[in-house]
């Protein structure tokens, strides 16, 4: 029996009557202008290696989700901050110490007032946790006899890695840096330093504080006096690249109380003013 509803041929929109047309039209702009915001809702980050395990539990937080889908890039500061020079698309950075960012300012990559002091840290001397290794830091203290006839010390690359550059300073302050020069693994960043000594691969590292809380597998043999070496300080900025609003509210954000909490605890020293 054959059906009595008719099967019509979809009309070409050029024949559609003129309020389905106006409607078609309208729904395109509203995708067009939907795109842009799609795109601008990733906020990429770049931050000092150090910042890892404090960063990434601010990020997870529901306040910074809100802000944006944010990605960090986590490296040694002079690579970060070559990196922005040659226009990565970066919102915000994080440096481990004041050249880098001044590296970055004087290239004019920053947004005009929005730099400052964000955290502090301190330098200590790392062993792996069930090392029996016992040593004070002291003007001409034997670090080459505690590592041993073959044991390297671990620590960032002494001329261009803020951690390193750290180290080598305490440690031509306390006058042992000619004696340890040769024995060396100088490593890409301080987290790199950092799992040397973890894994057990070096005796001995010099990393910063907060990366010794943040590590199960490794203790604090002692700590560098804080005057063998320039104060250990985090800047933060905005960068012209990638200023948008939700840039801005991460900066407000990572600058607020509760994330300032986050950043004590993992062993930073809180230098917002």
């Amino acid at each position: 029996m054959r059906s009595h509803i008719a099967h019509r041929k979809p009309l070409p929109a050029w024949r559609w009557p003129a309020a389905w047309r106006r409607l078609f039209l309208l729904g395109g702009i509203c995708l067009a202008l939907l795109a842009p915001a799609a795109q601008a809702a990733e906020l990429l980050v770049f931050a000092a290696a150090s910042l890892k395990p404090a960063l990434d539990t601010i990020i997870a937080s529901p306040e910074a989700r809100a802000i944006a889908d944010i990605k960090v890039s986590y490296a040694a500061s002079s690579q970060l901050a070559r990196q922005i020079e040659h226009d990565a698309p970066v919102a915000l950075f994080v440096s481990a110490d004041p050249d880098w960012m001044d590296h970055v300012e004087k290239r004019g990559k920053l947004v005009a007032g929005s730099r400052s002091k964000l955290l502090g840290n301190g330098l200590v001397l790392i062993a792996a946790k069930d090392s029996s290794i016992s040593l004070h830091i002291a003007p001409g203290f034997d670090l080459v006899g505690a590592l041993g006839p073959q044991g390297r010390l671990a620590i960032g690359e002494p001329n261009s890695v803020p951690a390193g550059r750290y180290a080598k300073a305490a440690l031509i302050s306390l006058g042992v840096w000619t004696s340890v020069e040769s024995r060396l693994v100088p490593s890409t960043h301080v987290r790199a330093a950092l799992s040397f000594v973890a894994r057990g691969e070096t005796p001995l590292g010099v990393v910063y504080r907060s990366d010794a809380v943040s590590e199960s597998r490794v203790r604090v043999v002692d700590t560098f006096p804080p005057s063998t070496h320039p104060p250990i300080i985090y800047p933060i900025a905005l960068l012209e690249a990638g200023d948008n609003a939700a840039g801005r509210q991460l900066l407000e954000l990572l600058r607020s109380p509760q994330a300032g909490a986050i950043f004590m605890r993992f062993g930073f020293d809180d230098l917002r003013k």
